[in-house]
C-alpha cells in the first residue's frame, strides 16, 4: 500500500523553478532517504509534501487526495512534520510540551511518547536546560505525538554526534518496524543513509535524479558524479 504519494509537484519562486515535476511512491512502514547537494529542492518538497508550501501537483496521503489541505489539517490526517532545526520552546517544560502538543491534536499519549523517546525522567526540567542531542529527541517527540501515520523529518541527525546519530537511526528503523509508520527524511550524515534507508531518492536541481535501494544507489554513477563522490 501506498502511504504517501506526490505527483507532478512542481515549485517555481518567480523565475526559479525549486522542484520540477517530482513524482514520488511511499510504501506503507517505508522508510525514504532524500539527499542531494544543497539547493537540489529536498526541503522544498518536504515543505509541498506538509502543505507548508502551495505547489503545483498533488500529493496523496493513503490514496486521499490532501493537496488542498492546510498544514493542521494534514497533521490531523496522519502526516506529522519535523525541521532542521528544533521547534521546541526553551522556557516550558519537556513534559509540558509534549502534553501541549499531543492536545492540539486531539491525543492523549503524551506520556506514552515521552516513555517511548527516553524522556520521562527530564519531563520537569525546561528544554532550554537539556543537552543539545535531548533536544533534538524532544523534537522528535513532539512529531511523534497522535500516534502520525507518516514521518516527515528534515536531517533529524543536525548536530548530533556520531554516537547520538546511530541512535537516532536505530530509533526511527525501530519505529518503522514496530509501530509501522512511514519516514520520508532528509539526511546528509551518509552513515545514517545507508543504515537506515529502505530506499534512496537522489534529488538535483529540483528533479530526480535516481531512486531505489540503497546499494544501488551506491552504485549508480551518475548518483556518484552528483553527490556521493568518494562517501559512496
Amino acid at each position: 500500500m501506498i502511504a504517501l504519494a506526490a505527483h507532478d509537484v512542481t515549485k517555481r519562486y518567480g523565475g526559479f523553478t525549486a522542484v520540477a515535476n517530482v513524482d514520488l511512491a511511499v510504501e506503507a512502514g517505508e522508510i525514504r532517504v532524500l539527499i542531494g547537494p544543497n539547493g537540489a529542492g529536498k526541503s522544498t518538497l518536504m515543505d509541498a509534501l506538509s502543505g507548508r508550501s502551495r505547489c503545483i501537483g498533488q500529493v496523496f496521503l493513503h490514496g486521499e487526495d490532501i493537496s488542498d489541505l492546510t498544514p493542521p489539517q494534514r497533521r490531523r490526517r496522519g502526516l506529522s512534520r519535523s525541521f532542521q532545526k528544533t521547534s521546541i520552546f526553551p522556557n516550558l517544560t519537556v513534559g509540558q510540551q509534549v502534553i501541549l502538543a499531543a492536545r492540539a491534536v486531539g491525543s492523549d499519549d503524551a506520556f506514552q511518547v515521552l516513555e517511548e523517546f527516553g524522556l520521562s525522567a527530564l519531563a520537569e526540567k525546561q528544554a532550554a536546560d537539556i543537552s543539545y542531542g535531548d533536544q533534538r529527541r524532544l523534537d522528535l517527540a513532539l512529531a511523534m505525538t497522535g500516534n502520525p501515520r507518516v514521518l516527515l523529518l528534515d536531517e533529524p541527525t543536525a548536530g548530533l554526534s556520531f554516537e547520538e546519530s546511530k541512535r537516532t537511526a536505530r530509533h526511527l528503523r525501530d519505529l518503522a518496524m514496530r509501530q509501522g509508520v512511514t519516514v520520508v527524511l532528509v539526511e546528509h550524515d551518509m552513515d545514517v543513509v545507508f543504515s537506515v534507508a529502505d530506499s534512496i531518492t537522489v534529488l538535483q536541481s529540483g528533479q530526480v535524479l535516481a531512486e531505489g535501494e540503497p546499494q544501488a544507489i551506491r552504485r549508480n554513477e551518475a548518483v556518484i558524479r552528483a553527490y556521493l563522490g568518494s562517501a559512496a
